[in-house]
């Protein structure tokens, strides 16, 4: 059974499988006989997708990446959304349902290696360069809009790391709130 099982096992199931034991236990937890296990497969079924772990965490990273991209993708595309809902949303996207506790642990990873941090660190571009975009477009001089991004992204962060468990209601409102402050001059 495990056999059969192993050769219907694409990438993505033990990516899928990865990113549950980053975001349940951390990157300490992430070995391949955990992930077998996971899977309920032999180590063989691993070595026929990845060479070894080196290279199953660079495929980790990279659908990190390709995931952060496809989640969001829209933020730098002109839009007839308003820069407070076009914030809200960016600051949702942090800690939707799909990534909250995933962002959490890729961040957390990042720390200690730097394949992940570089991966990090361009998808904080990209969003740092759409938040700072809302802001201009929300009538801030280019200075103004960059101080307010740059604060807007670590709340983000921080409501991301306060979020607990799971994201809530009563955060949601939180970060709401915040973004009126930052609108108002």
């Amino acid at each position: 059974m495990a056999n059969a099982r192993a050769h219907r096992l694409s990438v993505d199931d033990w990516i899928q499988a990865g990113y549950a034991i980053l975001a349940e236990e951390g990157i300490k937890a992430l070995k391949i006989d955990r992930l077998c296990g996971r899977l309920g497969v032999t180590k063989g079924s691993f070595y026929w997708h990845f060479t070894d772990m080196a290279s199953y965490r660079s495929a980790l990273i990279d659908a990190w990446g390709q995931l952060l991209d496809e989640d969001r993708r829209d933020f730098g595309r002109p839009t007839d959304a308003s820069p407070r809902e076009r914030l809200s949303q960016m600051m949702t996207s942090f800690i939707n349902a799909r990534q909250w506790t995933l962002e959490r642990a890729m961040r957390e990873w990042a720390r200690t290696d730097e394949a992940v941090a570089a991966s990090v660190r361009a998808a904080d571009q990209r969003v740092l360069t759409a938040v700072r975009q809302a802001f201009v477009d929300a009538g801030f001089d280019a200075e103004e809009a960059a101080l307010r991004a740059n604060a807007t992204f670590a709340a983000g962060i921080g409501f991301l790391h306060l979020s607990g468990s799971k994201p809530s209601e009563r955060g949601a409102d939180a970060r709401e709130r915040f973004l009126e402050l930052m609108l108002t001059r």
